[in-house]
């Protein structure tokens, strides 16, 4: 399949398109693999254009079945995602004391009741915290995100998290084995 022939009638940059209206029917599976690194891959190769990563994720939804897919208004391709679709690249703290992350594909999630951080495990057994996006999917904190919190956060019994958008947001919590 040809992606940009398949993408030539959604709009390249702008809002993210209203998935939440268009229901056609799945087509079939797609050859494309989110990898939990962050790489998208499509019939083997990476995709080395972040515009057009960008613009896969402006229509990507993961549905009831669990199952994630491309959808525009006539077609419906189901995907592959390893871990979480999105990573978190950059995080910064406002003037009120909330944060924002900006994920690999320019989506920009403030840290509040609706984007709580939870913590669960990757493929490999990490337990790396998330935070939901949008149209029922996650995107994972990078390393780099999760250092940048760490500093700022605070221990609460055995949590160690930070205040955002007035809710407590768990980055971890101590392992009695550990220590």
């Amino acid at each position: 399949m040809n992606l940009d022939t398949w993408l030539a009638g959604i709009p390249p940059e702008g809002e993210i398109p209203p998935l939440e209206r268009w229901h056609p029917d799945c087509r079939g599976d797609m050859d494309l693999t989110i990898a939990a690194d962050g790489r998208w891959i499509h019939e083997g190769a990476a995709i080395a254009r972040p515009a057009l990563v960008r613009l896969l994720a402006s229509v990507l939804r993961r549905e009831d079945d669990g199952e994630y897919y491309l959808v525009a208004p006539g077609e419906k391709w189901r995907i592959r995602v390893e871990d979480r679709p999105l990573l978190i690249v950059d995080a910064e703290c406002d003037a009120a004391g909330d944060w924002r992350l900006v994920t690999n594909a320019g989506d920009r999630v403030r840290l509040d009741d609706a984007h709580r951080l939870t913590v669960s495990d990757t493929p490999r057994g990490e337990a790396v915290p998330e935070v939901p996006v949008r149209f029922g999917f996650a995107a994972r904190l990078g390393r780099n995100v999760f250092y940048r919190l760490a500093e700022a956060a605070e221990c609460r019994g055995d949590e160690l998290g930070l205040q955002s958008g007035g809710v407590w947001h768990v980055l971890g919590r101590w392992d009695d084995e550990a220590s």
